[in-house]
């Protein structure tokens, strides 16, 4: 931060740290007001939507699980509810908890990957998890052991932890006989202890006041905790059907970012994420992570982002709680996937990644070509609301010094656990030749 002659101050990161891509941070402060604020998102545009044309419906997941390296089954579930959606084909029983597995083993892993990682160190004064380490080893120890609990079910159900090459549309390439599970099962029941530790563990973490009144935004589905399906509905009273999206939400360019910001079109910025899904879904998650939020502190309504980190860890135990429920009460199918014969269609498909809700919609012709495809992620949803949070924190927190001020406008953006590289594929490129 800077002091100007005029008393403007400015508060100026050039490279955020702990978040997942290269952004910066912008703030001008005039007069004790907040004049401006600027979430900076530069990193290179990458034009997915553009590499899916043409290609072959098959193809769809596996290009888009290289969107993003942490969170790749959010990206292949997305596209396969999409094609699938516009092919007319429904995937249930065995195949349909399987795939809820694999999630299940994403959420765990990003989650834990954010909490030890990325965001407690802000809490604890550290610049990094590594340093953290030295004064707090065995948490550390801890995050580590859990987040491979998470990338082992990947691996185990995806073919691989990072980009899984298992997932198809229409189902799976491989599936498993329940003997074979049986490692990670109990890989798990570790897994789920180390979860509700790791609850109890944040919800003694330093959280600043500050709540406001969001627009939360997330899947509900009609008996679970939403992961894969579902309807969109918002605390403001949003209820639609997946294929609507386009009807409610659109996007703004803005000059200082390479990603779109996502926008109601009837009232502006919204929440997604885990905030969103547990204030829209508190009485859908599991007993035991009902029973762990509360006594951490939480009721079924929390405003205060910083609070997130002990709502991921409530979706870390139910993550496991969940993949032990599926683990137990699973039967290999029949068959590893549903034979589908391409034709011409538009397709909507929405689910909820480790950040928040991802929605792809593909139109696709006779021959299952690909002729347009459109990928909405969290962070370029999220991006105007941490724009609002920094807006009013700053407001807030006025009399902290400066690399206290500057220190904690970070932390509110690690809130959100943006995840940058996500965003930026979204950038149109116009070209005016004379």
């Amino acid at each position: 931060m800077t002091n100007k002659k005029d008393g403007t101050k400015i508060i100026k990161v050039d490279t955020l740290a702990r978040v997942e891509g290269e952004g910066g941070l912008y703030i001008k402060i005039k007069d004790n007001a907040v004049q401006e604020v600027r979430l900076k998102i530069f990193e290179p545009p990458r034009f997915f939507e553009a590499f899916l044309r043409d290609r072959d419906f098959r193809e769809v997941p596996d290009i888009t699980a290289r969107i993003c390296g942490i969170c790749p089954v959010a990206y292949q579930m997305s596209s396969v509810h999409a094609m699938e959606n516009a092919l007319g084909v429904k995937v249930e029983g065995p195949l349909r908890e399987l795939r809820r597995l694999l999630y299940c083993g994403e959420w765990i892993e990003s989650h834990v990957l954010h909490i030890f990682m990325l965001h407690a160190p802000d809490f604890l004064g550290y610049e990094d998890a590594i340093k953290m380490a030295k004064d707090h080893g065995a948490i550390v120890e801890r995050g580590l052991k859990l987040k491979k609990a998470g990338n082992d079910l990947m691996a185990k159900i995806g073919g691989r932890e990072i980009h899984p090459i298992n997932v198809r549309v229409g189902g799976f390439y491989k599936v498993f006989k329940k003997r074979e599970l049986k490692e990670i099962t109990e890989q798990l029941k570790w897994a789920r202890d180390a979860a509700l530790e790791t609850v109890r563990w944040t919800a003694k973490l330093p959280f600043p006041e500050f709540e406001q009144d969001y627009e939360f935004v997330a899947l509900r589905h009609p008996d679970e905790y939403p992961i894969n399906e579902g309807r969109l509905v918002s605390s403001a009273g949003l209820d639609i059907d997946i294929s609507q999206f386009n009807q409610h939400f659109e996007e703004e360019h803005v000059e200082h970012s390479n990603a779109l910001h996502s926008v109601l079109k009837e009232r502006g910025a919204y929440f997604v994420g885990p905030m969103a899904r547990f204030n829209l879904n508190f009485d859908r998650l599991s007993p035991i992570s009902q029973e762990a939020a509360k006594q951490a502190g939480l009721t079924k309504t929390c405003k205060n982002p910083f609070k997130s980190i002990i709502v991921r860890s409530v979706e870390v135990l139910y993550a496991c709680d969940e993949a032990l429920r599926i683990l137990e009460n699973y039967e290999m199918p029949d068959h590893p996937f549903i034979e589908i014969e391409p034709k011409a269609g538009t397709g909507h498909g929405c689910t909820e990644a480790p950040r928040g809700m991802l929605y792809h919609r593909y139109a696709i012709d006779d021959s299952g070509k690909v002729l347009d495809a459109r990928i909405v992620p969290p962070t370029s949803q999220n991006q105007k609301t941490i724009e609002n949070d920094l807006w009013h924190f700053v407001k807030k927190y006025l009399d902290l010094s400066d690399a206290e001020l500057t220190w904690q406008c970070e932390q509110a953006i690690r809130n959100y656990d943006p995840c940058i590289s996500c965003a930026t594929h979204f950038l149109k490129l116009e070209m005016d030749r004379e």
